[in-house]
């Protein structure tokens, strides 16, 4: 679909979800990420760069474990502590992951993705045709619920500098694992939020497009 037809379709309140394609089990037990190896940090940093070309294929279990634990998974279980900072500990941002089976959040304690969607929320996270066809999507979602302590008129502020701070692991990770990326901002918040069913105290901040590099 193109991004015209995407902004036509969002306009009129009309922008949909695909069905899914495939089962979409209600959870998916994600493997233990490897903490260890990968490619030295200014090395990461170096490569690091957005692409928008994808290759369609899956990512595996393990990758893609290893993907969501360097983006926002918990790194010191004695406290909860997480691989992105967040303001006064808030930990208010969600990943959601837009899969061809259904759209999933990531449930960084359990490890493991919990089904919000049976569908094809890819089409739905950006007006760019490639976010069609590569194989995952992340959607980061602010929960204002969680920033009681944060002044209202300064929440959208601090949830979107601790998305960028996970969509910044995103990028490093995906340097490291020879994976495409790229942020986007250029998004139909209205229509993701409805697919994905979220209320009033749920924000749609921005989307991430991951996958291998289209050969």
């Amino acid at each position: 679909m193109t991004a015209i037809t995407k902004l036509a379709l969002g306009a009129m309140g009309r922008l949909r979800p695909r069905p899914p394609q495939g089962d979409a089990p209600p959870a998916i037990e994600l493997p233990t990420p490897e903490k260890h190896g990968g490619m030295p940090l200014m090395e990461a940093l170096a490569r690091r760069h957005s692409s928008r070309e994808f290759a369609t294929d899956a990512l595996p279990l393990p990758l893609l474990s290893g993907l969501l634990w360097a983006a926002f998974g918990v790194n010191r279980a004695d406290d909860g502590g997480r691989t992105a900072p967040s303001a006064l500990n808030a930990q208010e941002i969600d990943v959601y992951v837009a899969l061809p089976s259904g759209a999933y959040r990531y449930d960084a304690r359990a490890h493991s993705l919990q089904l919000v969607a049976a569908s094809d929320l890819r089409r739905v996270t950006g007006y760019q045709d490639f976010v069609d066809e590569a194989p995952l999507d992340l959607v980061y979602v602010a929960d204002h619920r969680r920033m009681k302590l944060v002044p209202a008129a300064q929440r959208e502020s601090y949830a979107s500098a601790a998305a960028g701070a996970i969509a910044e692991n995103v990028y490093l990770f995906a340097a490291s694992s020879g994976l495409a990326t790229v942020i986007r901002a250029w998004i139909d918040r209205s229509a993701i939020a409805d697919a994905l069913g979220l209320d009033h105290d749920q924000q749609v901040l921005l989307s991430q497009t991951v996958g291998y590099p289209k050969r």
